[in-house]
């Protein structure tokens, strides 16, 4: 349940960056184990080509792996 509202949140900001990066990092401090994986997945297939290098470099300082 919780995925899915992090995606709806992501998907309405995506045109502002400032927003987009602020969410992400709300969406990554809730979700947890598998969830944060097939997050980042989904991130990745949704916006690689618009924010790409900002989700890699947000995952990376939340240590996730």
């Amino acid at each position: 349940m919780m995925l899915e509202l992090c995606k709806k949140v992501l998907l309405r900001v995506s045109t502002n960056r400032k927003l987009f990066v602020r969410e992400l990092k709300k969406s990554i401090r809730h979700l947890k184990g598998d969830d944060l994986q097939k997050f980042k997945v989904w991130c990745l297939e949704q916006f690689k080509h618009s924010h790409g290098k900002t989700i890699e470099r947000t995952f990376r300082n939340y240590a996730f792996t």
